[in-house]
């Protein structure tokens, strides 16, 4: 790649480097452009999306109940009373279709196993699809927070036992989540300029990019994972969470990108510290792979009276177009207590700033100051994620607690953990996956790859002459393949690092074979002197 510049492209971020290896990767017509450097699956959960098409066919006939006298293409709002009865009877003329199997299993489940009306449940999904109404309540839906409750403790506590109920905040999606997150911690006085966050890295790159913008102006601390100990983080590293200016920690579990989750030693050895030294600490978990783990819990679990949970649909449901998340926080929690130990001088301005909500803002909990905050709190009444996407939330939770046998599951973690296999073998090399690891996105260590085949002297050269650059761009050039750089996501040796994910089974192959080729010939280049 003699017409590329590496030198010149080594301030770019991890991104801004990708939209230029994407622009050379569709250079050749050729070749088709294949993004492998982004999180966005190539699968995804078809039952519940037959769900929502088929509650949408039942919704409208629902609404032409209403004002069919007008002949106009006009309808009114569903009636409750008798819903069920209604449904059925739509049902009986479609028994062979798979939404409507699904819908008649996820009526009877929220009964069975949630406790929730069934007439109910099914007037607010047929309101939700038609979209007539703005969200009441703002924060969520109550059936779809109830389910997804539901489906959230099953996903993120594992083998732990519920510590009290929580609260959800339907977003649109992680990313919302985040923006959200920070910006009421920031209009609360949480944090003020100065004020440190510390970030387990590596580490999504927006978590880096977010506490130092201007407004924010916090100070990063770096709380970084050990690599040769499967990406856990060493007790000298949690303890640097004992400092006071540390106001917040942000996680994300498992592992972006190098997939591996938090174990239960490092569970305990955070929940300890918190429980111990540092009550006020506030943590903010992203969850989003955690349905890809074995056994999977989350700091909400271990450390529930602290964490802020940030989980998208987005990877485990294919569903990153939908922008689906939410942010869950416990009925007691560490946030609350803080803003009840504000200044009185800050309580008052905050008075101010919610006073158009109720006649008691002090007694506002931290999770109804998202939402309030997520539409500068003036359009509070407008506020919440869409009912159409809340709906299909919904069907995709439902989806997650009533794979009862763990099919689903299964399937998807298998897809995403034989990739990676097969990557590494068509590399000709072995590696063995650890409990932890996911496998979703595979990190390449080309370094790591070079001193393997072909020892440090090479893995040096290697380094010193950018390789690892020249390598994405060929990779981009020759097949239209492009990578994520590692660098940008505070991983050690970024330039020599990068990460893939969620393309065919060919493609991971095609990859692998490409990879041990390029090295092969930097070696002979090598060798040559």
């Amino acid at each position: 790649m003699s017409d590329i510049d590496t030198a010149k492209l080594a301030a770019l971020s991890p991104f801004e480097l990708k939209d230029k290896l994407i622009e050379i990767a569709s250079s050749d017509a050729e070749l088709m452009m294949l993004n492998a450097g982004r999180g966005n699956p190539n699968f995804l959960a078809t039952l519940p999306r037959h769900a929502f098409l088929k509650m949408g066919e039942f919704a409208l006939q629902e609404a032409e109940r209403s004002y069919s006298y007008l002949n106009s293409g006009f309808g009114g709002l569903p009636e409750t009373d008798g819903i069920v009865g209604r449904f059925e009877a739509f049902a009986n003329t479609h028994n062979d279709d798979k939404g409507i199997g699904f819908i008649r299993a996820a009526i009877a489940y929220v009964k069975d196993q949630l406790g929730l009306d069934r007439a109910a449940f099914l007037s607010e999904a047929v309101g939700a699809f038609l979209g007539s109404n703005y969200p009441v309540p703002p924060r969520m839906l109550r059936h779809a927070e109830e389910i997804t409750k539901a489906y959230i403790a099953q996903e993120m506590f594992g083998k732990m036992p519920r510590r009290g109920d929580f609260s959800l905040f339907a977003t649109e999606g992680g990313t919302a989540a985040m923006t959200y997150i920070f910006q009421t911690l920031s209009v609360n006085a949480l944090v003020k300029p100065g004020d440190k966050v510390a970030l387990a890295t590596p580490i999504f790159s927006p978590y880096l990019e977010i506490p130092p913008l201007p407004g924010l102006d916090l100070e990063v601390v770096d709380i970084r994972m050990d690599e040769e100990d499967d990406w856990q983080l060493p007790q000298s590293e949690i303890d640097k969470l004992k400092d006071p200016l540390i106001k917040v920690f942000c996680v994300v579990n498992p592992s972006n990108p190098p997939s591996a989750k938090l174990s239960d030693a490092s569970l305990a050895k955070i929940a300890k510290l918190v429980d111990t030294e540092r009550k006020d600490l506030i943590i903010v978990t992203d969850d989003v792979y955690g349905t890809f783990a074995d056994d999977f819990v989350s700091l909400f679990a271990s450390c529930p009276r602290n964490t802020l949970c940030v989980y998208s649909f987005s990877k485990y449901f294919g569903a990153t177009g939908w922008r689906l998340g939410v942010i869950g926080l416990h009925e007691d929690n560490a946030l609350d207590d803080a803003l009840a130990a504000l200044p009185e001088e800050t309580k008052q301005i905050l008075d101010r700033r919610y006073s158009s909500l109720t006649t008691e803002p002090r007694a506002i909990r931290f999770i109804d100051r998202l939402v309030a905050d997520s539409r500068a709190v003036a359009l509070n009444h407008t506020s919440g994620l869409s009912l159409p996407q809340q709906l299909q939330m919904t069907l995709f939770a439902l989806n997650g607690l009533m794979d009862i046998n763990g099919d689903y599951k299964a399937a998807a973690k298998r897809l995403v953990r034989h990739r990676f296999d097969t990557l590494y073998a068509h590399m000709g090399i072995s590696l063995v996956r650890t409990e932890n690891d996911i496998a979703y996105y595979s990190l390449i260590d080309l370094k790591k790859l070079a001193s393997n085949l072909y020892g440090d002297r090479f893995s040096k050269w290697f380094e010193d002459n950018d390789k690892a650059t020249d390598f994405l761009f060929r990779l981009a050039k020759e097949t239209g393949v492009v990578l994520l750089p590692g660098k940008g996501f505070e991983v050690l040796d970024p330039s020599a690092r990068v990460s893939l994910a969620n393309l065919t089974e060919h493609d991971y192959a095609s990859i692998g074979r490409f990879t041990r080729q390029v090295l092969d010939e930097y070696f002979a280049e090598f060798q040559k002197g």
